[in-house]
């Protein structure tokens, strides 16, 4: 693409020019950063108060848990996955590897329908939860602030066994207020 060195030169000044007449204008009436005044009107202006100690929610929440649960269950199929990529690369005999590479599939499949499970266990209005499917035997865990019945657990496991062919057992634990 070739440019004229006019038409650079006539876009260096307009863009010189625009920068120029923002800054004047800006000079002129200078907005006062503070983001306080910012998100409020002069109508309702905001007020603290103070909070009794007796109202404090502690900030760390069952939640972590979860998280801690995901990368444990994240660090032994990252180490399962680069045990069968180094069967893939290291084997000379190709059904060892198509056999690893299934695997790697499975594991794969695996990991996707559980995260799948997951979002529509919290569409279901729960705070959070974690699927970890183990052969036949699938455990739900889900944090609920609302508390928990017989109904809420048939739901999640009929939810959990039609989305799942290889589920034959479904346990589900919750967490959270009761």
């Amino acid at each position: 693409m070739r440019t004229n060195k006019r038409t650079v030169w006539f876009l260096t000044l307009v863009s010189l020019v625009a920068v120029i007449s923002i800054a004047y204008f800006n000079k002129q009436s200078p907005m006062s950063f503070d983001g306080v005044k910012i998100f409020s009107s002069d109508q309702n202006p905001v007020e603290l108060t103070e909070v009794n100690e007796e109202s404090k929610q502690p900030v760390f929440a069952e939640s972590y848990l979860f998280e801690e649960m995901r990368m444990g269950v994240r660090n032994e199929r990252s180490q399962l996955q680069e045990q069968l990529t180094a069967k893939m690369n290291a084997s000379a005999d190709s059904e060892e590897k198509n056999q690893a590479f299934e695997e790697m599939d499975q594991l794969i499949k695996q990991e996707s329908a559980e995260a799948l499970l997951e979002m529509q266990i919290k569409a279901l209005g729960y705070t959070d939860a974690f699927v970890h499917a183990d052969g036949k035997n699938v455990n739900v865990t889900v944090l609920s602030a609302d508390g928990h019945s017989k109904k809420q657990a048939n739901e999640i496991t009929h939810l959990v066994i039609s989305n799942l062919e290889t589920a034959k057992n479904v346990k589900v634990d919750f967490k959270g207020e009761s």
